[in-house]
């Protein structure tokens, strides 16, 4: 399948405010309510992009691992299917590289990913080795890369519509109070369809559609999650994914993110523990790029050692959806969803 412009433009305003409502869409992109509605349908339902709602994974709340698996080469199919079973694995990614899988992990705490996720993890039989790095501060991430389609007047007007699940995450002495045990029920239906409207919620858990407009509402306003349109990344004109591990100077990981933040291309920028303390990846258009991107980092960041690339072959998981060896999704999504959320 492939996606025309007038896809590319819906996915980049899906981007920039995931859970506009069509008519609002439709005065900005200048076509009608319904050809977006049914578009998005079909998008949807060949698995070439998709809307979702993950936790921000914020190392000050949750322990966020970046984990180097190394299997038996035959096992390696079995391997990864199990990897990906695990909810607490939210990303699995085959790598061209000195491992041969990368795994991104969400768990509630250090303890939860040393006291149950590495004994399910080394009880996988055909595991040889892994190695963990953690991520201690989340500069970038998935959710604010774009595909850029869009008119800057376009983005703005978008930008203007969007609820405040599209705003960045509180401040960092911002305090929430926890929300209740019954708000918590509708973030595994939001994982699987970041547009689930109260109503459709609703319907699922049995409730009362004004009362689940209302914790809706106050789910979205809580920032713990974070809304994102995805496209299969066949599609994107940026096939190729590759992620380095660098060293950057102490007190320069803030202005190093920021530098990083006017280059595109970034998907994840992390500070991390390890023989390396900076992690970056990208959404290339080709193998070439990769070089390029080398020499664009460096020029940027006076002092960063880029140790390590590695291209991913294939992902089998992203952010708790499961995919096709083609990048499109299967529609099954694996999560920790509200398990690492207190209730209150």
């Amino acid at each position: 399948m492939e996606l025309n412009e007038e896809d590319l433009r819906l996915i980049n305003a899906l981007q920039i405010s995931p859970r506009i409502s069509w008519s609002d869409a439709a005065a900005v992109l200048g076509v009608h309510a319904t050809t977006l509605a049914s578009r998005w349908e079909r998008l949807r339902s060949s698995g070439s992009a998709w809307t979702t709602a993950h936790l921000m994974g914020d190392p000050r709340n949750v322990c966020l691992a970046l984990v180097d698996v190394d299997c038996e080469m035959r096992r390696r199919p079995d391997v990864t299917a199990a990897l990906a079973a695990l909810p607490d694995v939210v990303t699995v990614a085959e790598a061209a590289g000195n491992h041969d899988l990368l795994l991104t992990v969400i768990t509630r705490d250090l303890a939860e990913f040393s006291g149950q996720l590495v004994p399910r993890l080394k009880a996988i039989p055909g595991v040889t080795k892994y190695r963990t790095v953690l991520c201690t501060r989340i500069y970038t991430s998935g959710h604010a890369w774009r595909l850029n389609v869009l008119n800057r007047t376009e983005q703005q007007a978008l930008r203007a519509l969007a609820g405040p699940e599209s705003a960045g995450p509180l401040a960092t002495d911002t305090a929430t109070a926890p929300l209740p045990e019954s708000h918590l029920a509708l973030f595994p239906l939001l994982a699987r369809d970041g547009r689930a409207s109260a109503a459709e919620i609703a319907r699922v858990l049995g409730r009362n559609p004004a009362t689940v407009q209302r914790q809706l509402g106050r789910v979205l306003a809580s920032k713990l999650l974070s809304f994102r349109c995805e496209i299969a990344q066949a599609y994107s004109g940026h096939p190729v994914t590759c992620q380095w591990a660098a060293n950057v100077p102490p007190g320069r990981h803030e202005a190093a993110a920021a530098e990083l933040r006017g280059v595109r291309n970034v998907r994840f920028t992390a500070s991390t523990t390890g023989r390396t303390n900076f992690v970056v990846s990208m959404w290339l258009r080709s193998l070439a790029d990769v070089l390029e991107m080398e020499q664009a980092i460096q020029q940027r960041i006076p002092g960063i050692e880029l140790v390590e690339s590695v291209v991913m072959l294939t992902t089998a998981k992203q952010v708790g959806w499961m995919l096709n060896p083609d990048s499109t999704a299967t529609g099954t999504v694996v999560a920790p969803y509200a398990g690492l959320i207190p209730a209150g």
